[in-house]
């Protein structure tokens, strides 16, 4: 394992190297364990309770796939394809997405710890009753139209983001640094930012979604 710092939160990622782990080119009815998954297409298929612990997953294409009640444990994502999955009621912990699309993708019921998402795509990606068990870091990731709802995410991280369009409803973001994320055209209540750390640059845009929650007109002086 490796420590990984983004702003003020600390995670602990796995540090795989491909030589120690064997080539895993079929999806198989068990969990995965010390896979090196590279360029494999398991598109559409359909995971229960199935756990991949400690792999590295490169170039893959998993759109569509539907996964319920596992678990991704000590892994790698690398420019992998999730567009279009469903994950439900799984635990995802001490794992690093780079490069890797989210777009439509639904996550339900999903836990996180230690968990970084790297220059990734979630445009229209729904996340709903999702939650932070530990340190959670987005970075140079893009949320375009996508929908949170009754999300638990207290404390993470999301640096250098593209939040536009985004929906919050009821969720619980209290303590997360947006520190260099664009907020214009992000959508929700205000109550959803109670206790996020912003910079100054940001402030306009927070004046904005204020003025707008409150109903405020302004009018040029005569």
């Amino acid at each position: 394992m490796r420590a990984t710092t983004v702003g003020d939160v600390t995670l602990l990622l796995p540090d795989l190297h491909p030589e120690d782990l064997d080539q895993v080119t079929d999806l198989s009815d068990g969990d995965l364990r010390d896979g090196l998954i590279d360029g494999v297409s398991w598109r559409g298929e359909q995971l229960v309770e199935q756990s991949i612990r400690g792999c590295r997953i490169t170039g893959a294409d998993l759109g569509e796939v539907s996964w319920e009640a596992g678990a991704l444990y000590g892994c790698e994502v690398v420019r992998t394809d999730l567009s279009g999955a469903t994950l439900t009621g799984i635990s995802i912990e001490r794992c690093a997405f780079t490069g890797s699309r989210f777009t439509g993708t639904r996550l339900v019921d999903v836990r996180l710890e230690d968990v970084l998402f790297d220059n990734c795509r979630f445009d229209y990606a729904t996340l709903n009753r999702v939650s932070a068990a530990g340190s959670v870091a987005f970075t140079n990731c893009t949320f375009g139209h996508g929908n949170w709802s009754s999300c638990r995410l207290p404390g993470i991280a999301l640096r250098s983001c593209d939040l536009g369009h985004l929906e919050l409803e009821s969720c619980r973001l209290d303590g997360a640094e947006l520190r260099g994320s664009r907020l214009h055209d992000l959508r929700t209540p205000l109550d959803n930012l109670k206790g996020v750390v912003l910079g100054e640059d940001q402030l306009p845009d927070l004046t904005r979604l204020a003025v707008e929650a409150l109903n405020i007109v302004t009018r040029a002086e005569n």
